[in-house]
């Protein structure tokens, strides 16, 4: 009768033991959640940075892509760098919508980018023509989200 008592005991313990590490292990969980999403906000944000950063620290850069908003006529290596710029801001805006798709990037800040997406594309309309010229090089996802905040593009 004891040995059995002791049995009882014995597993009792090991399955608190058992249930108290399922808790931990879901607490850690979720505090890795959070420190990614943090991660992804800052190299997300690094990232916009970097873009605007580039642009005003280029005054070349900055001329050109002035001059390509005002339809002023550039030669072809001009054309191709404003080019790989427009590719360069879709991709930016690719990777926040993926990482909203996977649930790493908060609704409020992606709202956000939404708007300041929506901004850019009614304020530019080399980037607008630029989405209508290549969003097949787009994933398919994030193609259909571009083309319904646009309405579905005019082009």
């Amino acid at each position: 009768m004891d040995s059995n008592k002791v049995n009882r005991w014995l597993t009792l313990g090991a399955n608190i033991g058992v249930l108290i590490g399922i808790i931990l292990l879901i607490v850690e969980l979720d505090q890795t959640r959070d420190m990614m999403s943090a991660q992804i906000r800052n190299e997300l944000a690094r990232s916009s940075q970097d873009l605007l950063g580039i642009a005003v620290a280029d005054q070349d850069l900055a001329d050109l892509l002035f001059r390509a908003e005002t339809d002023e006529s550039l030669l072809p290596a001009e054309s191709w760098r404003v080019g790989t710029w427009d590719q360069m801001v879709f991709r930016y805006w690719e990777n926040v919508h993926y990482q909203y798709r996977q649930g790493l990037y908060d609704e409020s800040e992606f709202l956000a980018h939404r708007e300041a997406m929506l901004d850019v594309l009614v304020e530019n309309r080399r980037l607008y023509s630029f989405w209508c010229k290549d969003r097949l090089i787009f994933s398919a996802p994030f193609m259909e989200y571009m083309d319904n905040l646009l309405d579905g593009p005019d082009c």
